[in-house]
């Protein structure tokens, strides 16, 4: 029995831009105990496959995590099959804002040890004790508060293309890293109304259960995250306190929440927020690039790479062998390179 995919990721590509029936990119996660992950995994896996749902998913001891494609007219079949498993009954479905449902191709379902990696290690951390929910309208209102501080958890370049107004940032490359400095940028404020948000409410709500272990008393978190918030104050007609747009971690690499352009290119500083990954396979950088620098630099993010594009293929293949990219993200604010994320590090 084939449990994971094994057709070419080109080839699987080229199936998807062919495809003529509309998808819908959906996000969900829950915390819940898993004894046996891998089982779990396998039958989540078979049953999906079924649906023609693409997409990323993870699972651990502690819950499930997925950002998923799935077919428009087969949508509530799976939810349907979704609903079934009793411990993800019910739960919220993040339908993505801005969406060509061209976001994923292949359907990967991986064990992870954390479906969030946090660094806690902790014996005594417990999500069962977690930050309070605040809807849409809740989070306008409390946003008010003088008191309140708005946190966003996470990375620094999401926050670098959009962001909730006044919302301060924990300037990091990965969550795990962003816990700690998070506590100790907002250790003389625990006695005030704290609102963490995230891309879909998976990492904020982790963050408030971790503020409240380290003696914080009003923690709140944004139910649903960016992606519930935008579409509950469309829906209702409410003011978007977001701003720009929200990074995702797909195809698209973005979703336009507002006409707001509050970053900059990273090679000539125009106004731009499109993030891309450099050409140059040797170099995959993550880094946010204009039409113009684009068409000048060839889609890289430097001459050199852009110089590496016009050899034969034999000989990019020959220079990239053997290459350790590691994570390559552009750190406009430190001035330098910085890892690009790991898929362990993905978060949604």
């Amino acid at each position: 029995m084939i449990l994971h995919n094994r057709i070419s990721a080109d080839e699987l590509k080229k199936q998807l831009m062919a495809e003529t029936t509309p998808r819908t990119t959906i996000s969900f996660y829950h915390y819940f105990p898993i004894p046996d992950p891998e089982q779990f995994r396998n039958q989540l896996y078979l049953n999906l496959v079924q649906l023609k749902v693409f997409g990323r998913i993870y699972v651990a001891h502690e819950g499930i995590n997925a950002q998923i494609s799935v077919p428009s007219d087969l949508k509530s079949a799976f939810q349907e099959y979704l609903y079934s498993i009793p411990a993800l009954n019910g739960i919220r479905l993040n339908i993505a804002v801005d969406d060509d449902g061209k976001s994923f191709w292949v359907l990967k379902v991986k064990v992870r040890e954390k479906i969030v990696a946090d660094g806690i290690n902790d014996p005594s951390f417990s999500m069962e004790r977690k930050g309070t929910y605040l809807k849409a309208a809740e989070f306008n209102e409390l946003s008010k508060d003088p008191n309140a501080v708005i946190v966003d958890m996470r990375n620094h370049y999401e926050y670098e293309v959009g962001h909730f107004q006044n919302a301060i940032e924990v300037p990091s490359d990965t969550f795990r890293e962003q816990l700690p400095m998070a506590v100790e940028m907002l250790k003389d404020k625990k006695e005030q109304p704290i609102i963490m948000y995230c891309t879909g409410g998976i990492r904020c709500e982790k963050a408030s259960a971790y503020l409240l272990h380290q003696g914080f008393k009003q923690v709140y978190h944004v139910e649903g995250g960016i992606i519930e918030y935008t579409n509950k104050v469309k829906e209702a007609g409410l003011p978007n306190k977001f701003i720009g747009k929200n990074f995702v971690f797909d195809e698209r690499l973005g979703e336009r929440i507002t006409p707001d352009i509050i970053a900059k290119c990273h090679q000539c500083g125009e106004p731009a927020d499109s993030h891309t990954n450099c050409k140059n396979e040797a170099c995959h950088l993550l880094f946010i690039q204009c039409e113009k620098c684009a068409a000048k630099y060839n889609g890289c993010c430097s001459p050199e790479c852009a110089h590496v594009l016009t050899l034969p293929a034999d000989e990019q293949a020959r220079l990239r062998k053997g290459i350790d990219k590691g994570q390559m993200i552009f750190n406009k604010s430190k001035q330098r390179l910085r890892p690009r994320l790991n898929q362990d590090e993905i978060n949604f």
